[in-house]
């Protein structure tokens, strides 16, 4: 059974979500809230803080409603377990996203990152890589991140 096929069977079974197949869109909002979770977790756990900021991005970019949000979560936390790296979830969303849908992802993940009042090293190298993935060159990185963090003092933040 494919892993799509494994992880849809799982969250109906745990979280009572259509056991039938989603739309392209919605692997699509599965994957990237698979990669926010990614970069919520990466330094091993996922925080209060960040669970409640990744609530509120997805609520305003995928979901109508905070419960529904919460559950794309829940979701993404099953799937983002079985997935083996980022590149997979990037790969799930698609080449053919516009740019302004890249670029605005990896705003939110830079948003995840600095949930806790501070980007970590790892966090910063992660969403860097994941910049990468989703076709953007350093110059584009650099301007989408000093977008997402400039509420943050320069020493939370780590130098590039």
């Amino acid at each position: 059974m494919p892993l799509i096929a494994r992880l849809r069977a799982y969250a109906a079974e745990m979280f009572g979500a259509p056991a039938s197949p989603p739309d392209a869109g919605d692997e699509q909002h599965l994957a990237a809230a698979a990669l926010l979770v990614h970069v919520a977790r990466v330094d091993g756990t996922l925080a209060a803080v960040e669970r409640d900021r990744l609530a509120r991005l997805l609520t305003h970019r995928f979901a109508t409603t905070e419960a529904q949000a919460r559950a794309l979560i829940a979701r993404a936390i099953s799937f983002d377990d079985e997935t083996r790296d980022v590149a997979e979830l990037v790969e799930m969303i698609g080449r053919d996203v516009p740019e302004e849908e890249r670029r605005g992802l990896l705003g939110l993940a830079w948003a995840v990152a600095a949930a806790d009042g501070q980007v970590h090293e790892f966090e910063d190298d992660l969403v860097w890589r994941l910049g990468q993935l989703l076709g953007f060159d350093d110059a584009a990185i650099t301007a989408t991140r000093a977008v997402a963090l400039a509420g943050l003092p320069a020493q939370q933040v780590p130098a590039r």
